[in-house]
């Protein structure tokens, strides 16, 4: 039997404030340099760009500590998770447990970099709407610390693979029927969408009194992730109401105290300044409170607290940097081109998000002017930024940079007209190193094996 999650003991920092103004989504360690100019962790944006070609991805390595440290800090009793679907190499997981965070995986293919990277699978837990036998499999043989169950049909199947003398630690996912999130294709904590069992209809507790029937399976705690993008403290104050009151129906009905609770993430974000985003040394405090009076009130042990963010930890410590291919003025409309687009970043032709690119490596005066930043591929759709404000001079070679660029981009990255998939970078001290090498047209050809 694996060992339980427990909370990682790695060093506990405040987050220093951050500054106000065009900078404000940036790394902490951005400076302005001549010329037009940025370093981020003491690394010259042009010259990191020279090096390693565009488009390139770079991860402020002291802004991804930074923050698991704010994490620590506001859930210091907590198991605090890394979500790998935001951004996973055998660097970031190594960070992760360098600072005291587990990790949340979706498949085998993270679960096995993690663990092939030396990351202790007790502190892992798998996720999965649909997850193949393959995954189930890989998570027994590697002895994850759980797997959330997402769907009725997954407990027998889990059950049956489960060696025989053996038990395996799971969590039930439970939709609490609360809308959350940024956009409606991320808010995944309603009863209309692909991921969890519904508390309304009783989907939950049917799967709950299923898994207590299985003697191979060990029910330990329930699992609740409202969406993504989720900048106000109520929805999860709502959410923990909720699932603490399972809670309570389960010790009435069944006789079982679940010991945990994992409240998700979905922590938002800026990606622009001005934004708001989720405060998340307020956060905790509140979260924590909320559990205990909801516990005291239904006279339930307080249950060890579990969370999982990933975008809030490595989004803002990335920065993507591309070069300006074409200019061109169409109407009262200006296009400028870049060398990527949808097939490194396909969130913007997904879910309309929006950034803020800036113009690096070259001073001018010329006055800002609204562009769309367009990507290279064959789509109408591929819009890196629209309505961003750049100068109006740009040109062709110009290098734009485009902050928070760290969750979501290389990890939902493409293969669209085989262009080849960017380099991660990075950058700390004033070093740079390459974690993740680009994509190559060996790579690709070496896949194709039909001719």
């Amino acid at each position: 039997m694996v060992t339980p999650l427990v909370p990682g003991t790695g060093p506990r920092t405040p987050r220093t404030t951050r500054r106000d103004g065009a900078l404000s989504v940036w790394p902490g360690s951005t400076v302005p340099l001549d010329d037009g100019d940025l370093a981020v962790g003491g690394v010259s944006l042009t010259e990191l760009a020279d090096r390693f070609g565009t488009p390139v991805y770079l991860l402020d390595e002291a802004e991804v500590r930074a923050r698991c440290r704010v994490y620590r800090e506001a859930f210091p009793e907590a198991a605090v998770l890394y979500a790998a679907k935001a951004f996973l190499c055998r660097a970031m997981a190594h960070w992760a447990e360098e600072e005291g965070l587990g990790l949340d995986v979706c498949s085998a293919g993270e679960l096995e970099l993690a663990v092939t990277t030396g990351f202790p699978p007790e502190h892992i837990v798998l996720h999965g709407n649909a997850k193949s036998p393959y995954d189930l499999q890989a998570a027994l043989r590697l002895g994850v610390g759980r797997i959330v169950i997402d769907s009725p049909s997954e407990i027998a199947r889990l059950a049956v693979a489960v060696p025989g003398g053996s038990r395996q630690k799971v969590m039930v996912r439970v939709a609490p029927g609360i809308a959350a999130g940024g956009h409606a294709k991320v808010r995944t904590g309603t009863d209309d969408q692909k991921f969890g069992l519904s508390l309304t209809d009783g989907s939950a507790h049917h799967a709950i009194a299923r898994i207590l029937d299985q003697p191979r399976l060990e029910l330990v705690g329930l699992h609740c992730h409202l969406g993504s993008q989720i900048t106000s403290a109520k929805p999860y104050l709502a959410a923990v109401r909720r699932m603490v009151g399972l809670l309570a129906r389960v010790r009435d009905q069944h006789g079982v105290t679940l010991p945990e609770l994992d409240m998700g993430g979905g922590h938002g974000i800026a990606y622009r300044p001005g934004e708001p985003a989720l405060d998340i040394a307020a956060l905790g405090p509140r979260l924590r409170a909320e559990l205990a009076d909801s516990c005291a009130a239904a006279g339930l042990p307080v249950p060890r607290l579990i969370i999982e963010p990933g975008r809030a930890v490595v989004g803002p410590a990335g920065v993507a940097l591309y070069r300006v291919l074409a200019v061109k003025r169409t109407g009262h409309r200006t296009f400028v081109a870049v060398d990527g687009g949808m097939s490194d970043n396909p969130r913007p032709a997904l879910y309309g998000v929006r950034y803020a690119p800036r113009l690096v490596g070259r001073a001018t005066t010329a006055p800002l002017a609204p562009a769309t930043v367009a990507g290279r591929h064959c789509e109408a759709g591929d819009v890196l930024a629209g309505e961003a404000e750049l100068p109006g001079d740009v040109r062709p070679g110009d290098l734009l940079a485009v902050p928070v660029a760290g969750a979501y981009h290389l990890s939902m990255a493409s293969g669209y007209n085989l262009v080849g998939r960017p380099p991660v970078v990075a950058v700390a001290d004033g070093r740079a190193r390459l974690l993740v090498r680009r994509e190559s047209l060996d790579d690709i050809r070496g896949r194709d094996v039909g001719l």
